[in-house]
């Protein structure tokens, strides 16, 4: 006889889970009490929407759901900002929040929220455990259902009193992973396509990639000569600096690579969904039909003909599709080789930081000094903003679990984010990249990277305003400033109070050193970048926004 906390407890220890992040609550003290004799790494968290974006980080890193608990109203409702971008991103991830007990569920109890309501339209699956005889069988099919097919967010409410009864309960068992694989007769109409093709072109987005699918897929890119971009904030898929790679395709993409993937004649689509931002408000790729043919690989059937009707559709994961492509081989260079040359030097061109802009602190050089000095392995992490535009046009990522960032477009991920992946990866290089507004969200899980002695560097660039709203105004309402400006503290000084290592740059020359301090201090650093807020884009200023140029 176990207590529904001990069974909790173990269930994850049988799914290979080695680590979780929390936010404690009086509602699950009995899966606390049984982390207490676990192995399992609980990482304690300032804030519930931290927390869960930490578990997000974790998912979308390692491919294995990530694990978050918090307790039930209050902490359960921060929660959902995490469950969102998983849910929009693709990320395997579990949220299990502590609920009221039984005999007093539907009277509005302290704290009481009908889950399977509240997250029903955001999680992939949302259930409620009444007895604690089946938290092994409900466990196992909660790893599953994250992280087959399209992976997702799973909700699972706790209630108190079950956590505490004793149960006879079965032997937990580890979920099956279910890998879809694509068919001899789909790789052959794939080749004949390709070798008819004139302008065929690549992109590669979603989950369930790992770095052998990655090099997997790199390998066929070069042997086709094969143009590859890849979809919004899912750039570690593809080494920036192979000659295949034409760019990212997200928000703004360069003009040559939007007018190559117009005017392409075979569009190959493995993993995403290439929703609203990477399609360009679906202009590059129309629904729902292309005017190029399309081979979409997806590892969710459901996924395949939803927005665009594909000309081939491959229920595959991207990982089983990389093995298969592998295979295919041209019978000789293909006539397109040299067109993957020019968008790759097109690339290479667009992706060169300007060394001009108003204002005493230039990014472009920032960004240039963080590319001959971070390592090729270095991790990463942004939330959303106008700043983020630095990070994703002109860092070249060049391999895999690189980046962690929502296609979602969710403020405040940043930090907690980048807490996870230095926790994941203690050795290697994590920095995560905010705004003023962006860093204040979620900026409280500093902390717990000075907690648990995790020296991630967060660059803070301060324009003082919430710099992608205030762009649209400006271009919406000119001169009508609204609810926009921000007045900020001082972040160099608040790393220091809470522990940590603070900067404050307010020249561009003042940055690589202000970078090597935080650095070598070995402790967690902010760096505040003060940016004018005329250097909105790396193109364009406010002025030049708000008068129509």
């Amino acid at each position: 006889m176990k207590t529904g906390g001990q069974l909790i407890v173990e269930a994850l220890e049988v799914n290979g889970v080695d680590r979780l992040y929390c936010v404690p609550g009086e509602s699950y003290l009995a899966v606390l009490d049984a982390l207490h004799d676990s192995k399992i790494r609980t990482i304690v968290c300032r804030q519930e929407g931290g927390a869960a974006m930490m578990a997000d980080c974790h998912g979308r890193l390692t491919g294995r759901p990530g694990i978050c608990f918090v307790t039930r109203g209050p902490g359960a409702t921060n929660a959902s900002a995490g469950v969102h971008i998983a849910s929009q991103d693709s990320v395997p991830m579990i949220l299990f929040i502590g609920q009221v007990a039984r005999g007093i569920r539907d009277r509005e109890a302290f704290q009481e929220v009908d889950y399977r309501a509240f997250y029903g339209p955001v999680a992939k699956w949302v259930t409620e455990i009444d007895d604690a005889a089946r938290i092994p069988e409900l466990l196992t099919r909660a790893f599953a259902v994250a992280a087959s097919g399209r992976p997702g967010p799973v909700v699972i409410a706790l209630p108190e009193d079950m956590l505490t009864s004793r149960a006879e309960a079965p032997a937990a068992l580890p979920h099956t992973p279910v890998e879809t694989r694509p068919g001899h007769h789909e790789m052959e109409e794939l080749a004949t396509l390709l070798a008819n093709a004139e302008r065929p072109f690549a992109i590669l987005g979603g989950t369930r990639w790992d770095e052998k699918a990655v090099s997997a897929f790199q390998k066929s890119a070069e042997r086709w000569a094969l143009p590859v971009g890849c979809s919004f904030r899912r750039q570690m898929l593809f080494d920036h600096l192979h000659p295949s790679y034409a760019g990212d395709v997200g928000i703004g993409p360069n003009p040559k690579l939007a007018e190559a993937i117009r005017n392409a004649d075979l569009l190959l689509l493995v993993g995403g969904r290439f929703g609203e931002m990477p399609s360009s408000d679906y202009t590059l790729l129309k629904s729902p039909y292309p005017d190029q043919t399309l081979v979409h690989v997806h590892a969710d059937a459901s996924e395949l003909g939803r927005v665009y009707r594909p000309a081939l559709a491959i229920n595959a994961t991207p990982a089983a599709f990389a093995a298969a492509f592998r295979d295919l081989n041209p019978e000789a260079l293909p006539a397109w080789a040299e067109e993957t040359e020019r968008l790759h030097a097109a690339y290479l061109s667009w992706s060169t930081p300007p060394d001009s802009g108003p204002g005493p602190v230039k990014m472009g050089p920032v960004i240039a000094w963080l590319e001959e000095n971070l390592p090729d392995d270095a991790i990463l992490t942004n939330g959303a903003g106008n700043y983020a535009t630095w990070v994703h046009r002109f860092h070249r990522f060049r391999g895999f679990a690189s980046q962690a960032a929502p296609t979602s477009g969710s403020m405040g991920y940043g930090t907690p984010a980048a807490v996870a992946a230095k926790d994941l990866f203690p050795d290697r290089q994590v920095v995560a990249f905010a705004g003023d507004g962006c860093f204040l969200m979620n900026g409280q899980e500093f902390a717990t990277a000075v907690q648990y002695d995790l020296p991630i560097i967060v660059v803070v660039v301060n324009n003082g305003t919430y710099g992608t709203i205030r762009m649209h105004q400006e271009r919406h309402y000119p001169g009508r400033v609204s609810a926009t400006d921000l007045k900020n503290p001082d972040f160099a000084a608040l790393a220091r109070a809470y522990g940590g290592h603070g900067e404050t740059v307010e020249k561009t020359e003042d940055f690589a050193g202000a970078f090597e301090r935080a650095r070598e201090s070995g402790n967690p650093a902010i760096i505040e970048v003060k940016l004018d807020p005329e250097a909105i884009t790396p193109a364009r200023t406010l002025t030049d926004i708000r008068e129509g140029r």
